[in-house]
């Protein structure tokens, strides 16, 4: 588990990192370079060659500049840093100085600076690593920044993937498409043979939400531990399927706002909202866009591309709720050789993300902190995640409008 890696395992992991941002930079490059890489201004993407050189800065920001990084979460986040050997990195990078609405407007680099900045601080990154002394009383603080580092790389990727579905930039299954992105494309569209499996009853019970600093790598957003006393429940053993959600696109579920909350119902009005993003036809079988294809999907496969509203929405006609974070994280470990299955969609709950008792922001105060109290907790994982970050414990959390991800959902029993 790279949560716990030492320095052998985790130099081979962000060097595996590092090869798939240059592979969504290729599978960019063939869709955007003759249009001189333009593409338009949304809420939900930032331009492809400003996401790759922000890796490279948050990488070199908080390891090759960090004079604190072997203090780990204890570090002094505001101390003074090594100068970038990118002289405009922090102008160009630091989304404290480049908010989302001026990335558009920077002088980027092109695409062989961005690779270089990506190379040389990824050496860096490696030569420090090597010379990192884990031999003393907190491995898990020396390390910290790198197992960051990774992990933020991962989720980055995971985004150019979303911006890569949201823009239509066509992929080729032998060439650009990270191998955990293959059931998404066209050429390997494969049936899917689950059946619908039944939902899943839970007896009350006690579960501990959240987990312990000192073993291994965690979020802000993940500590501490703390028992949480949990009442019987009844759970989808998986995502809900478009065959599904195809019934309540038909019964008129998108006219009656009986079933929408008035934010859900003015979202889907202004949206103009008929169905999931990118579907072009649903009654008849499912024909979604992906990566720019328009694709017959298999019925039995799980939803994806909903709100929070759309999930919810569901839910309600449905008879049903969406599950709490703490049902979810808890049916996902009972019911593991019961047949809860899950990771080929991020599944929305009811949770409001709220900091978990005795929270403590870590070094980087710009990732769980501002988004408190307005975003919704997701769990799980979907098929453009990386396996490293694939854990029943964390936290993934969005706006409830957003349907850009490759977001599902499963339900409760009211």
């Amino acid at each position: 588990m790279l949560r716990r890696a030492g320095k052998d395992l985790l130099s081979l992991a962000l060097m595996d990192a590092r090869n798939q941002t240059l592979r969504w930079l290729s599978a960019y490059e063939a869709a955007l370079a003759s249009d001189g890489w333009r593409v338009p201004v949304l809420p939900d993407i930032s331009p492809p060659l400003w996401e790759a050189g922000h890796i490279a800065w948050f990488q070199e920001y908080w390891i090759g500049r960090h004079v604190q990084r072997q203090r780990g979460t204890a570090c002094d986040p505001t101390g003074i840093r090594l100068a970038s050997i990118q002289p405009r990195a922090d102008a160009w990078y630091d989304p404290a100085r480049a908010p989302h609405e001026r990335r558009w407007a920077l002088d980027l680099p092109d695409l062989q600076r961005t690779k270089d900045y990506l190379a040389d601080t990824l050496e860096i990154t490696l030569d420090l690593l090597d010379a990192t002394d884990t031999d003393v009383a907190n491995p898990d603080a020396v390390l910290y920044f790198h197992r960051l580092a990774l992990f933020h790389e991962d989720m980055l990727c995971e985004r150019l993937a979303s911006m890569a579905q949201t823009l239509g930039v066509p992929l080729r299954a032998s060439v650009d498409a990270p191998s955990a992105l293959h059931d998404l494309l066209p050429a390997l569209n494969v049936q899917s043979s689950n059946a619908q499996r039944p939902p899943l009853a839970f007896v009350p019970a006690r579960w501990t939400l959240g987990v312990s600093r000192g073993d291994g790598f965690a979020f802000d957003n993940e500590v501490s531990a703390h028992d949480i006393k949990l009442p019987e429940f009844e759970i989808d053993s998986q995502a809900v399927s478009w065959v599904q959600y195809a019934d309540f696109v038909e019964d008129g579920g998108y006219d009656d706002d009986r079933w929408w909350s008035a934010d859900g119902w003015q979202w889907a009005q202004q949206q103009e909202r008929r169905a999931p993003r990118h579907v072009a036809q649903i009654r008849q079988g499912v024909l979604q866009r992906r990566f720019g294809v328009l694709v017959h999907l298999p019925m039995q496969q799980p939803v994806v591309h909903v709100s929070w509203y759309e999930a919810e929405a569901w839910c309600a006609w449905a008879g049903r709720r969406l599950p709490t974070e703490v049902e979810w994280e808890a049916a996902a470990h009972l019911g593991a050789r019961r047949g809860f299955r899950w990771g080929d969609v991020w599944e929305w709950t009811t949770t409001t993300f709220r900091p978990y008792p005795g929270f403590r922001p870590d070094p980087d105060r710009s990732y769980s902190e501002p988004c408190f109290g307005t975003h919704k907790v997701l769990r799980g994982a979907s098929c453009a995640t990386s396996g490293r970050l694939r854990d029943p414990k964390y936290r993934y959390f969005l706006r409830p409008e957003r349907d850009d991800v490759f977001c599902g959902f499963r339900s409760c029993a009211v």
